[in-house]
């Protein structure tokens, strides 16, 4: 038993390794695969091309449907609601082949179709050794398979699956042609391709054609089809903020700060963001193949958007605009981190939407997710240490109405960093205990949640900092005085010596500042108090 756990654990191991380097390596468009200049892989003793895994649904049949109706279906299985279909895959053996060998051999390509559930009736092995796809000749001589052949058995569960197809190449012929034939799809699963050859000779093999994959909806892979109402939604509700946002700007147009301009900016890119990506998801699921330039720009929108409200989120907690009229000498250390935030993100975002089309995640496109992870940590330091200083300055000079917005604030921020700390909890349990994509019909939640919590945050700061009449009172002349009295505290008079020897200090008189300070706080506190 020990034995059998031991080969069927290095079966999966190596079914994973296939699929991981297969998604490395595959670039295809949409629901269209493509494999034109693709190659095979040798692993254990046969090579493989991995075709295509995607989730596909069963098509919905009426309940109360007759059976005349279910005839009339069944006559129509040759155009389904839910299929994958082959189209003009053609293989080639090089010419530089042994001519004895394309004389007298009937090499073959077989193209193995099965539900992940089914993956563990593919393969086999002899006397409990290493499992094989390929029948060795240990495995012919026990009757289970024909020598040269891919292995599996036939499914108790899935009547019919896995199945496989034949590419023959018959005497010397150096091409060998797939038929074009659609595969019904009845059940709902994930469903995976490959292409498979047992023979040494093939080496070099090309392949040329596509297939195509459909759900009964459309073209969008099962994974990503609830996207598409998803981002329906989010415009929707971009839209209703823009409309309050832009209605507050408009009627206090008079009042509006900078950072109100900067979070205008935000809801645009928001809006323009959603609008693309429903229309890229749109587009996608009416033809099968992507529209890259749509998806471009949805990305570009997205990643900008992004990096504005990481900043403006920075800036805020630095006090700008509020307690501070500039940011001084941290301008070019935010421009920077800002920078460097875009670039990072643009390039994972643009890999994993214009990369693979297949249900299954590319672990090798990890070390993508890292920078973008460690400057979102920096971030997150960097603005939780300002939300300190600003928070005690605010306190020290009694300014309860900004005190108030920036407690809530700064609550707002905890909330949104915890949640966020647990679902990339959950995200990591999700992804490492479905290791074949078992639960591919909820994997679309996980970006959908990122979406939501960033529109959150942003209604919430868009309350908080809405043009009101009231606008001016979070800019006055005190932000002036506490950069004045910020950098007048870091020179540090030196103290004067007199020629009889006694020591005379620059500074004035304490106790007369000190009492200035305490007039021009309670000015300040009742000026405030007036503006409420």
């Amino acid at each position: 038993m020990a034995a059998d756990a031991d080969t069927a654990a290095a079966a999966r191991a190596l079914l994973l390794l296939a699929v991981s380097v297969a998604a490395l390596l595959r670039a295809g468009e949409a629901s269209v695969h493509e494999y034109t200049g693709l190659g095979f892989l040798n692993k254990g003793n046969a090579f493989i091309l991995h075709a295509g895994s995607e989730g596909l649904y069963a098509p919905v049949s009426p309940a109360n449907a007759t059976a005349e109706e279910e005839d009339d279906e069944a006559a129509a299985a040759a155009a389904p609601d839910a299929f994958i279909r082959f189209d003009k895959i053609t293989f080639r053996r090089p010419e530089e082949a042994n001519d004895s060998v394309k004389e007298t051999s009937s090499s073959k390509v077989q193209i193995l179709v099965f539900e992940i559930e089914d993956r563990e009736m593919i393969g086999g092995s002899a006397y409990g050794g290493q499992k094989a796809i390929c029948c060795t000749s240990d495995l012919a001589k026990l009757g289970a398979c024909v020598e040269g052949s891919v292995i599996y058995r036939p499914s108790q569960v899935n009547p019919g699956w896995p199945q496989l197809f034949v590419a023959s190449f018959d005497g010397s012929d150096l091409i060998a042609t797939l038929p074009s034939r659609t595969i019904p799809v009845k059940k709902t699963g994930m469903y995976n391709m490959y292409f498979i050859h047992c023979d040494p000779a093939l080496a070099g093999l090309e392949i040329d054609g596509k297939t195509i994959w459909k759900n009964p909806t459309g073209y969008l892979p099962g994974r990503m089809a609830p996207l598409k109402n998803f981002f329906g939604l989010m415009s929707f509700a971009f839209v209703i903020l823009g409309i309050y946002w832009f209605y507050q700007y408009m009627k206090f147009w008079r009042e509006v700060l900078p950072l109100q301009n900067c979070i205008t900016l935000v809801i645009t890119l928001g809006m323009l963001e959603m609008a693309l990506w429903y229309f890229e998801y749109a587009e996608f699921n009416e033809t099968g193949v992507r529209a890259k330039a749509i998806t471009f720009w949805a990305v570009t929108f997205g990643t900008i958007k992004r990096t504005v409200a990481r900043l403006i989120i920075l800036i805020v907690s630095m006090g700008y605009g509020v307690v501070r009229p500039t940011l001084g000498g941290l301008t070019s250390k935010v421009v920077m981190l800002g920078g460097t935030f875009f670039v990072a993100t643009e390039i994972l975002e643009l890999v994993e939407n214009l990369g693979t089309v297949n249900d299954l995640s590319g672990k090798a496109r990890l070390f993508l997710v890292y920078p973008v992870a460690i400057l979102d940590a920096s971030f997150i330091v960097w603005i939780f240490i300002s939300l300190a200083k600003t928070l005690s300055q605010l306190q020290a000079r009694r300014l309860m109405a900004k005190l108030d917005i920036y407690r809530k604030f700064t609550i707002a921020l905890a909330i949104t960093v915890l949640v966020s700390i647990g679902w990339i909890g959950y995200e990591i349990y999700f992804k490492s205990t479905d290791v074949f994509n078992e639960r591919w019909q909820y994997a679309w939640i996980i970006p959908a949640f990122w979406h939501a919590l960033s529109f959150s945050l942003l209604c919430v700061i868009s309350y908080l900092w809405a043009p009101s009449q009231s606008s001016m009172r979070f800019t006055n002349d005190a932000s002036e005085k506490f950069d004045r009295e910020d950098s007048l505290s870091l020179i540090r008079p030196r103290p004067i010596v007199s020629k009889n020897g006694w020591s005379v200090t620059s500074a004035p008189d304490a106790k007369a500042t000190n009492n200035t300070n305490t007039v021009a706080s309670f000015d300040e506190d009742d000026e405030e108090n007036k503006r409420e």
